[in-house]
C-alpha cells in the first residue's frame, strides 16, 4: 500500500537527521468504533498507538495497540481484554525492554462490580514485549470508580500512573497516583483533592525526582473549575497545588516540565478566549508561580489535549476545532514560539468528527499526531494517524487564522492527601485486527 503523501520534510536546522519520514494520513479499524488515545514514536523509527477498540477482540470494548513503520505502515495490531468491557488504552510508554505499556480502565476486573454502571471502573495495567505479546495485567482500584489517564516509566524502572478515584480520598472523586515496581507490584497510592471531584488528566517525573500532575478541581479555586497543578516528593508527598482559571470550567489535560525547570500545561477554557471553549496553555516557573497564560480558538469550541515543548525551544499542542475546518470537528494543531506567541495552526478532517489526543515530534522534526476519524477508514470511527511536516505540513492539513488571548487566577489551595486501593492480576485474552486505509490517494 502506497503512502497517503509523497512529500517529504525538509532539512531541520534543530537537530540532526539522516533520513526524513513521509508526511501521511492514515486511518486504522474495523466496521464497529475504534480510536486512538495515546502516540509515541518507537525506537526503530516507526509508531505505536493505544486505545479502543469495538471491532476487535472478544466482547465489547478492548485496548487496542496499533504498531506502524516509519511510514505508516501497518505491522500488528493487538486488542487486550476479556469477556467483557475495557474502556480502553488511555495512555501508552515505550519501556526500557522495548517493550510497552499501557494504563487505561476496565470494568471487567478490579475490586468493584462488574457490572457496567458509571463509578464501577477499575485502573487497568497493560505490559507487553516488543512484538506486542502480553506479559502482564494489573488492575487497581476500590468499590466504586477509578480511573488512569497518564501512565509514565519512572527512574527506578517502575512505573506511577495518574487519573481520579471516587473509591478514596477527601471528596467525591480525588486525583489519584498510583506507584507500582517494574514487575507491577504496588508500591503505594496517594489522593489529593478536596470535598468535591478533582482529577489528574497528565504525569510527568520532575528533575528532582517527584512528579507533577496537571489535571482540574472542583474544590479549589475560582470558579465551576479550574486547572489543577500537584507537585510531589519522589516518595509522593505533597509539596504543592496550584489553582488556575475564571468563574467557568477551566481543565489541564497535559503537562510537561520545561528546560527552564518550570512548567506547561495545556488544556481548554470556557473562562476566557474567543468564544466557547478555547485551547488554554499556562505556564509557571519552577515554584508553580504563574508566567503567562495564553488562549487560542475561535467562535466555537476548540480543545487542547496533548502538549510538548519543540526542538527550537517553542511549543506545539493539539486537540480538536469546531470553530475551523472541514467539518463537525477537526484535528487542531497549534505552534507557539518559546513566549507563547501563535506561530501556526493546522486542521485535518473531513465532512464528520476528527479529534487529535497525543501529539509528539518526530525525530525528522516533524509533528505525529494520533485520535479518530469518523470521515475515512473502514467503520463509523477508526483510530487517525496524521504525519506532519516540521512546518506543519501534509496532505491533509490545512493553515488556518486563530485569535489569541490569555487570562487567568492564581491560587495556591490546602488540599487533603491520602492513600487507598487493591491489587488483582488478571488473566486476558489477545486477539488482533485491523485494516488500514489512506486519506489521501
Amino acid at each position: 500500500m502506497q503512502n497517503a503523501c509523497n512529500r517529504t520534510s525538509p532539512s531541520s536546522n534543530t537537530i540532526p537527521t539522516t533520513s526524513l519520514s513521509p508526511s501521511f494520513c492514515k486511518a486504522i479499524g474495523g466496521k464497529n468504533g475504534d480510536g486512538g488515545e495515546s502516540l509515541i514514536q518507537t525506537s526503530d523509527g516507526g509508531y505505536a498507538i493505544a486505545g479502543n477498540t469495538y471491532s476487535f477482540g472478544a466482547g465489547s470494548g478492548k485496548v487496542y495497540v496499533v504498531k506502524l513503520d516509519a511510514n505508516g505502515n501497518l505491522q500488528w495490531t493487538k486488542a487486550i481484554g476479556r469477556p467483557g468491557y475495557e474502556i480502553g488504552g488511555r495512555s501508552l510508554i515505550q519501556t526500557s525492554d522495548g517493550g510497552y505499556a499501557i494504563a487505561g480502565e476496565t470494568y471487567s476486573f478490579g475490586a468493584g462490580d462488574e457490572a457496567i454502571y458509571i463509578h464501577d471502573e477499575a485502573i487497568y495495567v497493560v505490559k507487553l514485549d516488543a512484538k506486542g505479546n502480553l506479559q502482564w495485567t494489573k488492575t487497581i482500584g476500590g468499590p466504586k470508580g477509578d480511573w488512569s489517564f497518564s501512565i509514565i516509566q519512572t527512574s527506578d524502572g517502575g512505573y506511577a500512573i495518574a487519573g481520579a478515584t471516587y473509591s478514596f480520598g477527601a471528596g467525591e472523586a480525588d486525583v489519584y497516583i498510583v506507584k507500582l515496581d517494574a514487575n507491577g507490584n504496588l508500591q503505594w497510592t496517594k489522593t489529593i483533592g478536596g470535598e468535591k471531584r478533582d482529577g489528574g488528566n497528565s504525569l510527568i517525573q520532575t528533575s528532582d525526582g517527584g512528579y507533577a500532575i496537571a489535571g482540574y478541581t472542583e474544590s479549589f479555586g475560582a470558579g465551576e473549575a479550574d486547572v489543577y497543578i500537584v507537585k510531589l516528593d519522589a516518595k509522593g508527598n505533597l509539596q504543592w497545588t496550584k489553582t488556575i482559571g475564571g468563574k467557568d470550567w477551566d481543565v489541564g489535560t497535559s503537562i510537561i516540565q520545561t528546560s527552564d525547570g518550570g512548567y506547561v500545561i495545556a488544556g481548554h477554557t470556557e473562562s476566557f478566549g474567543a468564544g466557547g471553549r478555547d485551547v488554554y496553555v499556562v505556564k509557571l516557573d519552577a515554584k508553580g508561580n504563574l508566567q503567562w497564560t495564553k488562549t487560542i480558538g475561535g467562535p466555537k469550541d476548540d480543545w487542547g489535549t496533548s502538549l510538548i515543548q519543540t526542538f527550537d525551544g517553542g511549543y506545539a499542542i493539539a486537540g480538536y476545532t469546531k470553530s475551523f475546518g472541514a467539518g463537525r470537528a477537526d484535528v487542531y494543531v497549534v505552534k507557539l514560539d518559546a513566549n507563547g506567541n501563535l506561530q501556526w495552526t493546522k486542521t485535518i478532517g473531513g465532512p464528520e468528527t476528527e479529534e487529535g489526543r497525543s501529539l509528539i515530534q518526530t525525530a525528522d522534526g516533524g509533528y505525529a499526531i494520533a485520535g479518530e476519524t469518523e470521515s475515512f477508514g473502514a467503520g463509523n470511527g477508526d483510530v487517525y494517524v496524521v504525519k506532519l511536516d516540521k512546518n506543519g505540513d501534509a496532505c491533509c492539513a490545512v493553515s488556518q487564522t486563530s485569535q489569541v488571548g490569555s487570562g487567568g487566577t492564581l491560587s495556591s489551595p490546602t488540599s487533603s492527601i491520602g492513600s487507598g486501593g487493591t491489587l488483582t492480576s488478571p488473566t486476558s485474552r489477545v486477539t488482533s485486527g485491523g485494516t488500514l486505509t489512506n486519506q489521501c490517494p
